[in-house]
């Protein structure tokens, strides 16, 4: 709470003696700081002994200790002002010789940024109500307004709003002398773009006597400037306006707190917007099961998710040498290439070849741009002078860190391609490659339909330095039918790593084409919000939207610290991770696992740390479940089978999958896909000191 100044002090010490109603100020700890003589009295004690004592020390009835403690405990959680029902009995009788009765009211005190520091009790003598409430009028109203104004550096004006007492704190600030600062010249301390509109304010309160609050730019000593909020009240008596007591208060880090808050708001929002149109076209590329369906898809999304006039898909041929533009004739070269380009436009040569070469976008907002990215190139300065086009933006495809084509968008006008929407066009590139890849797939009839599912599965998991990362499907089908289990591993942009293991009910063409839109879906969530709890739950809407009833997918997904060892971990529906030590017996982590996709629940995230050493294994239900087993017993055998491995097994993921599988699948016949993840932390030698 802010002090007053001399003046106001004195005023205020006056006040508090004399006022017929009873005063005090407690502090955060609920001890009276400041009583006056007629609480005092009314508490049986004088002003000195009220001082850093609680009221249920200087109370001896137990209903008025309890009516006290609860109302300041109230007002200090942040409850507003409390008015009591109970009545406090004490102080000098009253006329007639009995014991007066009191009202108790109690008011937050707060502090500069507006947090409770204390609590003012007003006590009024309801024994005579007239009496009671014109006490209340004619000293209430005086008391509000000086806790109002202060809340950090106030200040008074006479009944026309001119400024007759120095305010010593102001011009510290402002760097104003007295003279500078009387009548008005107060309101010259603010920035040369908001005074008029403050001094406006000002004026109109006055005339029509209410509440001035106006939050501007002040400008102080150093020359730099800062948010003030002003907020003054006028004092009236009667109809008579007396006078106007106010405040300043530096609201610069409020404010740049809230500026702070909307940027970041507009940014989610903007983020929010990416995402739902990243899940939309994965969705729809989802859906494109040929080449031809693809291009057509693309086209439709650069328009509507990308704003883009023009959409090209380009694809590398068999050698890598030359780059074909899909639903057109012509063909461009690739540098090192032995065929020259077809193609007339020099700005769809440069800018796709250049994405393939280098494995990085290719940006130009504008034609200025673009000259300098090619270095005048004679062939694009020629193009320029013929083309309506604006803006390009060329992105690689790539499949297992190789290219395999590349996208293209034109803009007829200027675009400044900000770094969240270069993000967004590199996931949607990385969503078109998978898309196209799974379409050359789907057309190539010669492949086996276990081939398209291998195709679905990450050729390479990633490899970071720490941890050592295993996989292990093997289909379950007699016949030539595509499983719906998958599993992925990719490193996110924060340095850590993100892993999933899933499964899609059912067979064939549709529970592949499903495991593949979560599949998907669940890349382009986790590149912008990892978060496994998050990345469930905006599953869980893309789910809503593309898949039926009786699709029913179970997954774990992990994000994984490789300094750290921490694993975050939100589980739907899919039986819970295995963990193996070297040292220790294995185990399930017990966490009760949420609802399968689609099925409506809060998400929950579960962090453990996995010690060096130790392996965690994802699996799906093929391993544990089976006709002749349930799957509360496989669990049971589960972990029996991996407590009897040796210690080579154990260190070693890749022998470990292969010695669950082997030990777990012995004695019963295979009829579903098994699929395991094992993510593995070796114990590092330490280096020699």
């Amino acid at each position: 709470m802010s002090k007053l100044g001399a003046v106001d002090s004195a005023l205020m010490d006056v006040l508090l003696s004399e006022a017929p109603i009873g005063f005090a100020l407690l502090d955060s700890t609920g001890r009276f700081q400041r009583v006056n003589r007629t609480l005092a009295e009314v508490y049986g004690c004088d002003t000195a002994q009220c001082r850093d004592r609680t009221p249920a020390e200087l109370l001896d009835r137990d209903p008025d200790r309890i009516a006290h403690e609860s109302a300041v405990a109230a007002v200090l959680s942040g409850s507003g002002t409390v008015h009591s029902e109970h009545r406090l009995e004490g102080g000098p009788p009253d006329a007639s010789g009995r014991p007066r009765q009191w009202a108790l009211s109690w008011h937050p005190a707060t502090g500069a940024d507006g947090t409770v520091e204390g609590v003012v009790l007003i006590a009024v003598d309801c024994s005579d109500r007239f009496s009671a409430e014109v006490a209340l009028r004619r000293s209430e109203e005086r008391y509000r307004s000086l806790l109002t104004a202060t809340n950090q550096v106030v200040w008074t004006a006479d009944a026309n709003g001119d400024v007759q007492e120095d305010c010593p704190d102001w011009r510290v600030i402002t760097g104003q002398t007295a003279e500078q600062y009387l009548g008005r010249g107060w309101l010259d301390a603010a920035h040369p773009d908001d005074h008029e509109q403050v001094a406006r304010a000002w004026t109109d309160a006055v005339a029509d006597r209410t509440t001035f609050d106006e939050i501007f730019r002040v400008r102080t000593q150093s020359g730099d400037f800062r948010y003030y909020r002003s907020r003054a009240v006028p004092i009236m008596r009667g109809d008579t306006l007396m006078e106007w007591v106010g405040a300043h208060s530096d609201i610069t880090t409020q404010h740049d707190a809230d500026d702070m808050r909307q940027r970041l708001t507009q940014q989610l929002g903007e983020a929010a917007l990416r995402t739902v149109r990243l899940q939309k076209a994965t969705s729809d590329l989802a859906e494109a099961l040929t080449v031809s369906e693809v291009v057509q898809a693309m086209t439709e999304i650069g328009q509507s998710a990308v704003g883009a006039d023009t959409t090209t898909v380009g694809e590398l041929d068999r050698d890598n040498l030359r780059l074909h533009v899909l639903r057109d004739d012509s063909a461009v070269r690739v540098p090192g290439g032995r065929v020259a380009a077809a193609s007339a436009q020099a700005d769809l040569r440069v800018a796709m070849e250049t994405a393939v070469r280098e494995r990085r976008p290719f940006i130009a907002g504008n034609p200025a741009e673009l000259r300098e990215l090619v270095e005048d190139d004679p062939e694009v300065l020629a193009f320029l002078r013929e083309t309506d086009e604006r803006a390009w933006v060329a992105l690689p495809l790539l499949s297992a860190g190789q290219p395999i084509g590349a996208l293209r968008f034109t803009f007829s006008a200027a675009r400044d391609i900000s770094d969240e929407e270069k993000v967004f066009l590199e996931a949607l590139a990385g969503q078109c490659a998978l898309a196209l890849e799974r379409a050359k797939l789907f057309e190539r009839e010669h492949r086996t339909a276990e081939a398209l599912q291998a195709s679905l599965l990450p050729e390479d998991l990633p490899k970071v330095k720490g941890i050592s990362m295993q996989a292990f499907y093997r289909s379950g089908t007699q016949h030539v039918q595509v499983g719906g289990d998958w599993y992925d591993a990719f490193p996110l942009p924060d340095g850590r790593i993100a892993g999933v293991l899933g499964d899609v009910m059912g067979k064939g063409i549709k529970a592949a084409t499903g495991m593949s839109r979560v599949r998907n879906a669940l890349r382009a969530l986790a590149f912008s919000m990892p978060e496994p709890a998050d990345v469930l739950t905006g599953l869980d809407r893309m789910f809503d939207a593309t898949e039926g009833l009786d699709q029913v997918t179970t997954l774990v997904y992990f994000v994984l610290d490789p300094e750290t060892g921490q694993i975050d971990l939100s589980n739907a529906g899919h039986p819970p991770p295995l963990v193996v030590g070297e040292n220790t017996e294995p185990w399930l982590l017990a966490a009760e696992p949420d609802t399968p996709l689609g099925v409506s629940s809060e998400r929950g995230h579960h962090k453990f740390f996995v010690q060096p050493g130790n392996t965690v294994v994802l699996y799906s239900d093929g391993l544990v479940e089976n006709r002749k087993r349930a799957v509360a017993t496989g669990l049971e055998e589960l972990v029996t089978v991996a407590s009897q491995a040796r210690p080579e097994v154990v260190g070693d993921p890749q022998h470990m999958l292969q010695y669950l599988v082997e030990g777990m699948l012995a004695g019963y016949e295979q009829d579903d896909d098994v699929t395991l993840l094992a993510v593995h932390l070796p114990v590092l030698d330490t280096a020699p000191e």
